[in-house]
């Protein structure tokens, strides 16, 4: 009997003696690919299901709103089994869990920004879909866990069940009371370790080396039927031949990642469906399988080198987003309009941000962070803004409000002189006022809008009803102006001034003209100065009839300031002569022979007659107004 190795071997099937990867410095290429094909094997004998998943694409959920996350839970939840969404899953909960929390701290800005004095107790919010996919993945968690409870159970039930065969195939080899038919029980073991069933994939490749190398030791090592041993190398040798044309066949393929899969498959079968070859071929057909194997993992590593090249570029245009967006939250913005510019371009680079693909996964979770805090900047901006706008709205509402009372205070006064003004000046005062909360708007407008037309109407309506009159005015004035023409005086001078001051009181009683027809008020006055000097009034009886036809004019209009700038213009008048009058006196003053008989004492004695019967006539007119201020206050 020969003593047996050790269990501890790491030696493939049909493949040289590996050191562990503790003795290693650097491992070959052809290493690398193995190492890869082993661990994609190992855990895809843990749970079969694993590989499976593989054919469920990963979406990019970074695209997919609340609803459309919550709705693609459900959907994988239904069809598939649990094991082969796991990554979509938590992936999803992992977006929809950012996208409400980012959801959930815009609505508590907004609330904030409405209720500057609220405390965050005040602050609540809930969302129905959240509820939902709540349901859907907690569904999703306890199908899982019940599915890798049961798991954990299998695997170890199997891996005692495998370790029980390779102890049954030391045995075979060591007890020679068997040799007879251990060829027959080496195939029934065989079949009891392919129908094992998974096992954990930390001890998946320990486990199978044993296996196999229990296997070879039965052939290498036990005197069984030659015959019947060479048979069975040379089919194991044309069933790996038959693997290697295949895997050959599979460098041809242009989807890699399907090639990967198949070769990891037929590396699976090639360990645990067939049996050893004749020693002379073990290391020729494992090296051969083995550089085709490298050569089509080096095809996926390339494959995978240019995915990640896309993920870096990925990486790239999203921190250059977060950029444009941090750029924009610095900017000094001051008004609406502008705001909203810069609002519509944050919402366009976000939707781009979400729109590009993967990341590389150590990046995944810095890049978001940054994207986040990026945004919250701009919105910390954005509410800084609106929180100061809507305290200026809030003024502009009190003063509107204001302008909106002194309105309502004026539209029905009759005093038009007084009111008039004052709703000029409330229209433009309103128009240098700003914004208001847009829930007020409309309805301040029509309020401030219903006074100022109401008393703008009623102006318009007296005016109109003005204007007719005073058009009346003109054609009558018109009609007697051609009456005044064919007017004669008599003769009789104290008969003449009586009638011609009965045409002047007709004339006042004729009313008011329009303003631009006023002119007809001169041609009357001409035709009045033209009989005046036919009567041979002296000039200071004329100037009193037409200062006192003037003066009764600015009393119809009932124009008190009017009246009062005739008095100072008139005082102003009777300064200024007085002081030409002075300094003419002055002049003579300094003659030596003031004889009348000098012609320049002459003219300058003239000049101050001349001047004093204007200061008369100028005395006379501010003693008029004088009466009229007296007989107001005897009025009173």
């Amino acid at each position: 009997m020969l003593n047996h190795e050790t269990d501890n071997l790491h030696k493939p099937a049909d493949g040289p003696n590996q050191e562990s990867n503790s003795n290693k410095v650097v491992q070959t290429d052809k290493e690398k690919a193995l190492d890869s094909i082993n661990a994609s094997n190992a855990e895809e004998s843990e749970d079969h299901a694993v590989h499976e998943a593989n054919h469920i694409p990963l979406e990019n959920y970074e695209t997919f709103d609340l609803e459309k996350l919550t709705k693609e839970l459900h959907k994988l939840t239904r069809l598939h089994k649990v094991t082969e969404i796991k990554d979509h899953a938590e992936e999803i909960k992992k977006v929809f869990t950012r996208k409400y929390a980012d959801l959930i701290e815009e609505k508590k800005e907004a609330f904030f920004e409405e209720n500057p004095d609220a405390n965050d107790s005040d602050f609540e919010f809930n969302l129905p879909i959240k509820h939902e996919f709540e349901e859907y993945y907690e569904e999703y968690r306890e199908k899982k866990n019940t599915y890798f409870k049961q798991l954990q159970d299998s695997l170890n039930t199997n891996y005692k069940k495998r370790l029980s065969i390779i102890e049954q195939l030391k045995d075979l080899v060591d007890n020679k009371e068997t040799i007879d038919d251990a060829l027959k029980q080496l195939n029934d073991l065989r079949d009891q370790w392919k129908n094992a069933g998974a096992i954990p994939k930390d001890k998946y490749n320990h486990l199978w080396n044993n296996y196999h190398f229990h296997i070879e030791r039965f052939y290498d090592q036990l005197h069984l039927d030659r015959e019947s041993r060479d048979l069975d190398f040379k089919h194991n040798l044309e069933q790996k031949q038959k693997i290697i044309t295949r895997a050959e066949e599979l460098l041809q393929e242009e989807d890699i990642v399907k090639a990967f899969r198949e070769l990891q498959t037929l590396h699976r079968i090639w360990r645990e469906e067939i049996g050893p070859v004749e020693r002379e071929y073990r290391e020729q057909i494992w090296d051969q399988f083995s550089e085709i194997t490298r050569q089509l993992h080096e095809k996926r590593e390339s494959l995978l080198d240019k995915l990640r090249l896309v993920e870096r570029q990925n990486l790239a245009q999203k921190v250059n987003i977060i950029s444009e967006i941090d750029k924009i939250s610095k900017l000094p913005i001051t008004n609406h309009n502008q705001w909203q510019k810069e609002i519509g371009k944050v919402e366009e680079l976000r939707n781009r941000f979400f729109s590009i693909g993967k990341v590389p996964a150590e990046n995944n979770d810095e890049v978001w962070d940054l994207f986040k805090l990026a945004t919250r900047n701009f919105n910390a901006e954005k509410n800084t803004f609106y929180k100061t706008l809507k305290k200026e709205q809030q003024e502009n509402y009190a003063k509107k409000v204001a302008l909106i009372e002194k309105a309502k205070q004026y539209k029905d006064s009759e005093d038009f002189l007084k009111a008039t003004p004052i709703m000029k000046k409330i229209q433009n005062d309103w128009k240098e006022i700003g914004h208001v909360p847009r829930k007020y708007s409309d309805q301040l407008w029509k309020e401030f809008r219903d006074a100022c037309n109401h008393y703008f109407d009623r102006l318009h309506s007296i005016k109109n009803q003005e204007n007719q009159e005073e058009q009346d005015a003109y054609n009558k004035k018109k009609e007697y102006l051609d009456l005044m023409k064919t007017f004669e005086l008599s003769g009789d001078h104290k008969t003449d001034l009586s009638e011609i001051k009965n045409h002047i009181n007709n004339w006042k009683t004729l009313g008011r003209v329009p303003q631009h027809k006023r002119f007809i008020e001169g041609k009357f006055n001409k035709i009045l100065d033209s009989l005046f000097e036919k009567l041979n009034l002296s000039r200071r009886e004329m100037e009193a009839v037409k200062f006192n036809n003037r003066l009764e004019t600015i009393l119809e209009t009932n124009d008190k300031r009017k009246l009062q700038g005739e008095a100072i213009f008139i005082q102003r008048k009777i300064e200024e002569i007085n002081g030409d009058i002075l300094q003419l006196e002055n002049n003579l003053a300094y003659i030596q022979n003031p004889s009348e008989s000098n012609s320049f004492v002459k003219e300058v004695r003239k000049n101050i007659d001349k001047l004093k019967d204007d200061l008369k006539i100028w005395t006379d007119k501010l003693d008029q107004i004088k009466h009229i201020g007296e007989d107001d206050s005897n009025n009173e």
